[in-house]
C-alpha cells in the first residue's frame, strides 16, 4: 500500500477532502519525515508547531470551506527569502540572522488563505543570488539523487524537500532560472510563470521585472494546482498578467492540439561553447525532440533570439539588483565574497546607466518575442550538465570566475526572465551512471500562456511518465 508521501500533492488533497485524512495527519506525517530525513540541507527552520496549529485550525473535512482549492490541507514549505510574520527569515545571509519580520508576503499570504500549512523556511543562498544554495551558516542543498551533489539554487531547499518527500510541492522563485535549475538538479517539475502572474506584494523589490514566485513539484498537474493558489494579483501592482480563461490545473487536462515549437541548443551567452555541454544533456534535448514530433508537434531549428549583447546588459541588471539588498555597514563583512562583488559592481553603475540598461533589456525582450511569435512553445536543454558536486561553482577566493561558473551551468535560463515568457523544467531524462541523475528539458511559452504550456507539458508527461522514479532512501 503506498505510504502518504508517495501520493500527488492532488492526490493527498482528495483524501483531505473525503475525510480518509485530516490536514493534522498529513502536516504530523511530513514534519515526521523532515525531522528525520533532512540530510537534504532542505529547511533552514523548522517550525513544528506553527505548522501543528495551523492544520489543526483547518478541522476536518467537515470544516473544509465550500470554495476550497484541490490543495486544502495540504502541507508545504516557504522559501527563505519569502517574508513570513514572526518567522525567522535570514534571506540566506549571516547578515540577516536575527530577522523576523512582522509582515507576510503575497506568496506567504495566498498559500495561508489556500489552506496549505508551511513547515517552515527552506534553504536558500545569500539573497537567492547563486546558482547553487550553499548558505554560510546552514548544510548545503543537495540533489537526493545523490547527497554529494547540489540541489541547484537559488531554490535549492524547496526542491531539495520537494525530491526527499519532506513536502509534497513547494512555491520557489525565479530571477534568472532559480526554479528550473533546481528542478532539474533534483528531478522534478519547475514552472516560471509569466512576468506579473504572482504579486510582489509588498516589497516590490526587483524593479526590472525578472522574478517571479513559482511551483515546485513532482508532477506538472500539482505544479499547477500550486499556481492557482500564488496567481494574481493586488491593486499596486506594477504588472500583472490577464486572468486565465479556466483553472490552471484544468489546462492540464486538455489536449494542447498541434502546436509549432521552435527549438535550440545554442547557448544564450554566446561565449559559452557548445562542446561543453554534457553529451547527456545533448541527448535529453534530442530525445524531448523526437517525443514532441511524435506527439504530432512541428518542431522546428531557430536562431537564438536573443543577441550577444544582451548578456552583459542582464549582468548590469543583476548586479544592481544585488546592491540593492542593503545591509548595515557594519554587517557588510558578514556577506560571502560573490556578493559582496556582485554588489560593488552594481553601486558602480549610475543611476542613468542602469535606467540604459532597463531600456536596452526591454528591446531585446521584444526583439526576442517578435522572433519567437509564430511559434506556440519553444524547446531547450535547462542546463549545460547534470547536477555537480557541492562546492563545484563556487569560488570565494575569485568571485569573478565564481560567476563565469554559474553562467556556463545555466547559459539558457535567464532568457526567459528576460523576456517575461512563462517556462517550465520537466525531468524527462536521467544519466546512465551508477547512481542515475536527473536532467531536465526545458520548454517556454509566449507571455501569459501558461495554459497552453501546462497542456503540452502534462501531454509529455503522459507520454513520457517519470511519476514513479523514487531517488534513494525515499
Amino acid at each position: 500500500m503506498a505510504e502518504l508521501h508517495d501520493l500527488t500533492a492532488l492526490e493527498q488533497g482528495a483524501l483531505v477532502r473525503d475525510g480518509t485524512v485530516s490536514p493534522l495527519d498529513l502536516a504530523e506525517h511530513y514534519l515526521d519525515r523532515a525531522a528525520r530525513l533532512d540530510d537534504v540541507g532542505a529547511f533552514v527552520t523548522l517550525t513544528p508547531e506553527a505548522a501543528r496549529a495551523a492544520a489543526a485550525a483547518l478541522g476536518s473535512a467537515a470544516d473544509r470551506p465550500d470554495d476550497a482549492g484541490p490543495l486544502w490541507g495540504v502541507p508545504t514549505a516557504i522559501k527563505d527569502l519569502n517574508l513570513t510574520a514572526g518567522v525567522p527569515t535570514r534571506f540566506g545571509s549571516r547578515a540577516f540572522a536575527d530577522f523576523v519580520p512582522d509582515v507576510s508576503d503575497a506568496v506567504t499570504l495566498a498559500l495561508e488563505a489556500a489552506g496549505l500549512p508551511s513547515l517552515g523556511k527552506t534553504s536558500t543562498p545569500e539573497f537567492g543570488s547563486p546558482c547553487y544554495t550553499e548558505p554560510d551558516d546552514a548544510p548545503p542543498a543537495v540533489t537526493p539523487w545523490d547527497r554529494s551533489r547540489m540541489a541547484g539554487g537559488s531554490s535549492g531547499g524547496a526542491a531539495a524537500a520537494v525530491a526527499a518527500g519532506l513536502v509534497p510541492v513547494a512555491q520557489g522563485s525565479d530571477g534568472g532560472g532559480s526554479i528550473r535549475i533546481p528542478a532539474s538538479c533534483c528531478g522534478l517539475v519547475g514552472l516560471k510563470p509569466s512576468r506579473g502572474r504572482i504579486s510582489a506584494f509588498p516589497t516590490y523589490g526587483d524593479p526590472v521585472g525578472l522574478a517571479t514566485a513559482g511551483s515546485i513539484a513532482r508532477t506538472v498537474r500539482d505544479a499547477a494546482a500550486l499556481l492557482d493558489v500564488m496567481a494574481g494579483h493586488r491593486v499596486g501592482d506594477p504588472s500583472w498578467a490577464p486572468p486565465p480563461s479556466e483553472s490552471f490545473v484544468a489546462a492540464c487536462d486538455r489536449d494542447p492540439g498541434r502546436l509549432r515549437v521552435a527549438r535550440f541548443s545554442q547557448p544564450v551567452i554566446a561565449d559559452i561553447p557548445v562542446d561543453s555541454i554534457h553529451s547527456e544533456v545533448g541527448a535529453a534535448y534530442e530525445a524531448a525532440s523526437v517525443l514532441l514530433e511524435e506527439l504530432g508537434h512541428d518542431v522546428v531549428d531557430v536562431p537564438v533570439p536573443l543577441p550577444a549583447e544582451a548578456v552583459p546588459v542582464f549582468e548590469t541588471c543583476w548586479a544592481v539588483l544585488t546592491a540593492l539588498s542593503v545591509v548595515p555597514a557594519e554587517r557588510e563583512p558578514l556577506l560571502r565574497p560573490l556578493t559582496r562583488w556582485l554588489g560593488e559592481r552594481g553601486r558602480a553603475v549610475s543611476g542613468p546607466d542602469f535606467g540604459l540598461a532597463i531600456g536596452a533589456m526591454r528591446r531585446y525582450a521584444a526583439q526576442a518575442l517578435q522572433a519567437l511569435a509564430p511559434y506556440d512553445a519553444v524547446l531547450t536543454p535547462t542546463l549545460a550538465q547534470p547536477p555537480l558536486p557541492v562546492g563545484a561553482l563556487r569560488d570565494d577566493a575569485d568571485p569573478a570566475r565564481d560567476f563565469e561558473n554559474q553562467k556556463a551551468f545555466t547559459p539558457w535560463t535567464s532568457a526567459w526572465n528576460v523576456t517575461g515568457m512563462p517556462a517550465i523544467s520537466l525531468p524527462l531524462h536521467w544519466t546512465a551512471d551508477p547512481q542515475p541523475l536527473p536532467i531536465g528539458v526545458m520548454l517556454a511559452a509566449r507571455p501569459a500562456e501558461e495554459q497552453v504550456l501546462l497542456a503540452l507539458a502534462a501531454q509529455v508527461e503522459s507520454a513520457a511518465p517519470w511519476q514513479d522514479r523514487r531517488p534513494p532512501r525515499w
